[in-house]
């Protein structure tokens, strides 16, 4: 029977993967890097290629989410506070970039930083 596996994350830069993954190891689930290599030969494709994705097992994804959500590291604004959802006021976003132009994958430091939260889902314009 073949597995099917969960993307749990997808970051940048393959040094920011690796204490996720060393945890999540620690913890007994197995964990598969997409793209891993491809990165570690040219870090500066990340942005078109999507980042190093960081999959497990579908049976392991509840665990997994779990074990993230405690470790992961929200979004600060440029005072290092934490970036409050205006809509349900939770301190648990991300920086999130608009995959849909071939431009802002090619230069995503032209889009405006906004902010998604892992809470209810809302996305907003860079709070300052």
């Amino acid at each position: 029977m073949a597995e099917k596996f969960y993307l749990l994350a997808s970051f940048e830069y393959v040094a920011d993967v690796q204490i996720l993954k060393g945890k999540l190891e620690s913890e007994g689930i197995q964990v598969f890097l997409r793209d891993e290599n491809t990165l570690n030969s040219d870090p500066l494709i990340s942005n078109a290629i999507g980042g190093v994705k960081l999959q497990v097992y579908s049976k392991d994804k509840d665990r997994a989410i779990e074990i993230y959500n405690d470790v992961r590291a929200y979004a600060l604004d440029k005072n290092n506070n934490p970036v409050i959802c205006p809509n349900c006021k939770a301190a648990k976003s991300e920086v999130y970039y608009n995959e849909k132009g071939i431009f802002y994958k090619l230069f995503p430091f032209f889009e405006k930083r906004k902010y998604k939260c892992l809470n209810c889902g809302i996305i907003t314009k860079s709070i300052t």
